[in-house]
């Protein structure tokens, strides 16, 4: 690990990255989490639906209050349909930097893949922090300013010798000669997106998110926080040494993290093990247009075993624009944000406040003044949203909006991307679905476009990247009642306001309700 930083650090079961969690698809996983840490912490299983239960989703006083200090939660994590790769973290401050794993959905009977391979390894990007990671946010969130960055990134909690401390630890794969080996990739970090390649060898990405994705043969990938991919790997080179490398793509003026992260990919034989890697050729770090390329080509599998149900008759149609903002100083502070204000982020100009108790257990048991239903279908004005916008105000309105949606609706939502502040990528990540990315482009979007888009095999994912500056189509069929959340997967954004809570109404029927919650949910203490 990195030797500059003599701290602690709160994981699960002294593990980082923490334990793998195996099931088969449609399983459901117990999970007791206790936490012996000095403060109040969530648990997220990432891409599980869970299907009618959204009491063990985990999102902070959104579907539970923290689990305090010295106490236990019994989570129920309900398996459906997903089968792949998906991860669980905390969801609670910024905890999640070293609070994170894989949850590995094996198919039933293990055999069943539409693909094959000889051998499987799990790879999970991370970023390391010189200091207490709550720390880190709650400072920044009262200065107003920029919270620090992180000091490296780790491939399964090792920086590599790209870092000047790190002891020449890294993550090493010994591989045979003429074997395919399935990479399940796992970013967990906080802020950047990354490119990742082999050097010298084809990735085939054939899965993600937990679903699979007709193979596509690529020399790198882009993956954002949030996302998993499933990669085939081939070793058909000499035998010798690769460097693996994570690069972050950065396409902002925001301050960011430009540091990379290796490991190796090692053949096994004889050969010199003393020469030095080759090392892969990745797109730069501003590399815009290549992260794009890579994302638009990404297709579902849409076969008999795993079909893909588009929703094509939209009965909901959302425009939500997405915002880096500031708010003035209140009065008699300094603020440490850009010319002395506060940082901040929005989603349809509103900047969402997390109340100090659980939205989904102010639904069910009907309590009043947590949320409002007000959040709007479209952004409250019209203008062009990715061009000069330095004559319109950055403030968005601070509020606790929820937006609802009935049951079985087929929804639209078109994500937008604005040129407030340091515009960049978003990472948009919804809880309890998974939705179809029907269409992606540049600039505004225009209702021209949609007779372009994919409805036959759009990726069906759970967190889409959004283009700096252009727009994100994405469908789902609202057939999941709760409270789910909806926000930038990074963490800076989120914790700024980027984020709001879809509220899918109950149907008629008893299996289109949701499940009553567990006995014991953590305590809120306005309950």
């Amino acid at each position: 690990m990195l030797c500059e930083t003599n701290r602690t650090v709160l994981t699960v079961n002294g593990l980082f990255p923490g334990p793998e969690i195996r099931a088969h698809k449609g399983d459901t996983i117990y999970v007791n989490v206790t936490n012996i840490g000095p403060y109040g912490v969530t648990i997220h299983w990432h891409g599980v639906r869970q299907i009618r239960y959204p009491w063990s989703d985990g999102p902070e006083n959104i579907t539970q209050c923290p689990i305090p200090t010295n106490s236990s939660f019994l989570q129920k994590v309900i398996l459906t349909e997903e089968e792949g790769t998906l991860w669980w973290h905390a969801h609670s401050d910024w905890t999640r930097a070293t609070v994170h794993g894989p949850i590995i959905v094996l198919p039933v009977g293990d055999t069943n893949y539409p693909y094959k391979f000889d051998e499987q390894h799990t790879i999970v990007i991370a970023e390391w922090y010189a200091r207490d990671t709550k720390a880190i946010i709650d400072e920044a969130l009262a200065t107003g300013g920029d919270p620090d960055l992180s000091v490296a990134y780790t491939i399964n909690g090792q920086p590599g010798d790209t870092y000047p401390c790190s002891n020449g630890l890294m993550y090493n794969i010994t591989v045979m000669q003429g074997k395919t080996y399935l990479f399940r990739i796992i970013h967990s970090g906080m802020n950047e997106e990354m490119f990742f390649s082999i050097a010298k060898h084809n990735l085939t990405v054939v899965g993600m998110d937990g679903a699979y994705l007709k193979p596509l043969k690529t020399n790198y990938l882009m993956i954002t926080p949030g996302q998993t991919m499933d990669v085939l790997v081939t070793t058909n080179q000499r035998p010798g040494h690769y460097y693996m490398l994570f690069s972050p793509f950065v396409d902002t003026n925001a301050p960011s993290n430009e540091n990379v992260t290796r490991g190796i990919f090692q053949y096994s034989g004889s050969y010199n093990h003393s020469e030095t890697p080759a090392l892969p050729e990745l797109p730069g770090f501003t590399n815009k247009s290549d992260a794009g390329n890579f994302t638009i080509q990404l297709r579902s599998l849409n076969s008999k075993e795993h079909l893909s149900t588009v929703p094509t008759k939209i009965t909901r149609n959302i425009t939500i624009t997405v915002s880096v903002n500031q708010q003035p100083c209140p009065t008699n502070k300094t603020c440490l944000g850009p010319q002395g204000s506060v940082h901040s982020a929005s989603l349809n100009n509103i900047s969402f406040s997390t109340p100090s108790i659980s939205i989904l257990q102010a639904y069910y048991n009907n309590i009043n003044g947590v949320y409002n239903k007000t959040f709007p279908d479209k952004p409250p004005f019209v203008f062009d949203y990715t061009g000069n916008v330095s004559a319109l105000g950055e403030v968005a309105f601070v509020s606790t909006k929820v937006l609802m949606i009935k049951y079985n609706e087929e929804v639209e939502i078109r994500f937008q991307g604005t040129n407030f502040g340091a515009a960049e990528n978003h990472p948009m990540h919804l809880h309890g679905y998974s939705f179809y990315v029907v269409g992606m482009g540049d600039g505004n979007f225009s209702d021209s476009y949609v007779s372009q888009y994919n409805t036959v095999d759009p990726p069906y994912i759970n967190t889409v990247g959004l283009p700096k500056n252009g727009w994100t189509a994405i469908r789902f069929k609202a057939n999941n009642p709760g409270v789910w959340f909806m926000h930038c997967h990074l963490e800076r954004h989120a914790s700024w306001g980027m984020d709001t809570v879809l509220i899918v109404g109950e149907g008629p029927n008893k299996d289109q309700k949701m499940l009553p919650p567990p006995q014991h949910m953590p305590p809120c203490s306005g309950l």
